[in-house]
């Protein structure tokens, strides 16, 4: 049920506080409001959220560091709301621990679109958990299901709960080609247009993160029309 559903927004712009505020209010989902980062940071760290908006620009302490100050202690997704909307500021917060980035100005069906793939991505997760009892390897790549947990060359990396949905459908279809609509259905359910930009910015994020400790390229990129993660051998005979 929606009300057992809890949101926390961060936004100093009251005009956009309440607009969010009362659109949740309306679908009937419980919400706490926060204007600046350090009272954002008391309630965080004193009452579990299902999800947490958060503007990059607030008075006090900005939203980059909010998101890595959560991450510390919180997987609850975070879906970031802000007038930046260049590339670069999309990829600084998926890597402080983002997964989700609204662009400012945004339409209310917009927001809500996002509270439920949110929401869906949570229940298909913790279905997998439950169902995944596997460890997947290819090459220097090994992602142990049940524990969630991604190494590369036996050096484990953070990923953020997108960064891992896409790396996991990648992997349980490896050689195999997946569309940007198919991996957007899979991922994001009834995914917007916007989303496939933000796609393409996850995949930077995750790329960057395996390359760090592997010089193998194990995503390709079929442009126009989706990705596909690569086997790698041993060898690489099999490249």
């Amino acid at each position: 049920m929606q009300e057992d559903i809890k949101i926390l927004v961060i936004e100093d712009d009251k005009s956009v506080r309440n607009l969010i505020s009362t659109t949740l209010k309306i679908n009937n989902y419980n919400y706490d409001t926060a204007e600046s980062g350090n009272s954002a940071l008391h309630l965080m760290t004193s009452i579990k959220y299902d999800i947490v908006f958060v503007d990059l620009g607030l008075p006090d302490i900005d939203g980059i560091d909010i998101i890595k100050k959560y991450r510390e202690f919180s997987t609850t997704p975070i879906i970031v709301i802000s007038a930046r909307n260049n590339d670069e500021d999309k990829i600084e917060a998926l890597d402080a621990g983002a997964d989700d980035f609204l662009t400012k100005p945004f339409n209310i069906d917009e927001l809500l679109a996002r509270v439920r793939s949110t929401l869906r991505r949570i229940k298909y997760s913790n279905q997998t958990n439950k169902k995944d009892d596997i460890v997947f390897v290819n090459g220097d790549i090994k992602i142990d299901y049940p524990s969630r947990t991604v190494f590369v060359n036996s050096e484990e990396i953070h990923l953020m709960p997108q960064e891992y949905s896409i790396l996991t459908l990648l992997s349980k279809n490896v050689g195999r080609v997946l569309t940007h609509q198919y991996i957007l259905n899979q991922i994001w359910g009834n995914y917007l247009e916007s989303d496939l930009s933000s796609l393409r910015v996850y995949m930077t994020s995750l790329r960057k993160k395996i390359e760090k400790y592997s010089n193998e390229k194990y995503i390709q990129t079929y442009i126009g029309v989706g990705y596909k993660m690569i086997r790698i051998s041993k060898t690489n005979e099999d490249k």
